[in-house]
């Protein structure tokens, strides 16, 4: 069972805030640091000092940590072109020795594409769906080769495919709810699918239907990881919870519903429940960046029982 710590510093959060997380995330044995791909806060906070930006920040933490894995929920296909986009992760994976993994959706927040000029198509998921073919499709020409590509959104003519990642390929995360496109998508390009803030009925359902889609591409349904993604808010007792819940703005209720809540028995009986309908890997949304003692809180009663 691999546990991954997901932040969201969009919300405010400098990179010295940032690399204290991922420097916890990597003493206190999760498996990964993920990080969100957005330029403008949600809700009612003044995201101050501003944002950072997910790729600059990454690179930054690729020679700051040794051994976690590193990565995007999800980078938003809107925001780069894809020749420079497999270029950023490409060197970004060589940075770190071979420890970067893509997560790449639609892209969907139309305010922070207006607050930054950034254009925010119709046809968002065609242009996902070119993105992933040009991003993987330069990953595996062969060095010396070209990659052209002649798509409705992207053309390429002659590309010399590189650089190259340190993996022979990053591992590539889709994910979402939609119930035909997403799994088609997923079958065709996905090392991971992952079902955002899902109840444990919606995950079974997404989950069955990637893992039918996959096979109808040809492709064993295990060849994919299959992950959640939860808010979490731990506590050694009811206080504590309520504490970290009100830091949030949440209820506790309302989280005990829909993420990862309560006392450490509770949360590992409800990841117990995600896991009987096949999620493997969890990526723990972790929204108070300060507070590194909910980490540790998760690293030593959360985990071990997970074993």
């Amino acid at each position: 069972m691999d546990l991954r710590i997901f932040t969201e510093p969009q919300q405010g959060a400098t990179y010295d805030t940032i690399l204290r997380v991922a420097k916890a995330t990597e003493d206190l044995g999760f498996d990964a640091f993920f990080r969100s791909d957005h330029y403008l806060h949600m809700g009612g906070v003044d995201g101050l000092p501003g944002p950072t930006d997910a790729w600059i920040t990454l690179a930054g933490l690729a020679r700051e940590t040794r051994r976690i894995r590193l990565g995007t929920l999800v980078t938003a296909a809107t925001f780069r072109l894809p020749g420079v986009l497999a270029i950023q992760v490409a060197q970004v994976d060589r940075m770190s020795g071979g420890r970067v993994e893509l997560g790449l959706g639609a892209g969907w927040f139309a305010e922070e594409h207006a607050a930054y000029g950034i254009p925010f198509p119709d046809d968002k998921f065609s242009r996902l769906e070119e993105q992933l073919d040009v991003v993987t499709g330069l990953w595996a020409t062969e060095v010396g080769e070209k990659f052209s590509y002649d798509g409705a959104h992207y053309r390429l003519t002659d590309s010399p495919a590189l650089p190259k990642p340190a993996q022979a390929k990053p591992p590539v995360i889709v994910g979402g709810k939609g119930p035909k496109r997403t799994p088609r998508l997923a079958a065709r390009f996905a090392d991971e699918f992952n079902l955002p803030f899902g109840s444990v009925e919606e995950t079974e359902a997404q989950f069955g239907r990637v893992r039918a889609a996959v096979e109808e591409a040809g492709r064993p349904a295990s060849d994919l990881v299959y992950s959640s993604a939860l808010p979490i808010c731990v506590g050694r007792d009811d206080a504590e919870v309520a504490r970290r819940a009100a830091v949030l703005g949440r209820e506790v209720g309302e989280l005990r519903e829909n993420g990862l809540a309560g006392s450490p028995a509770e949360v590992v009986d409800k990841i117990g429940r995600y896991a009987a309908v096949g999620s493997t890997r969890f990526y723990l949304q972790t929204m108070d960046m300060t507070d590194l003692d909910h980490l540790e809180l998760v690293a030593s009663q959360v985990a071990p029982q997970l074993d």
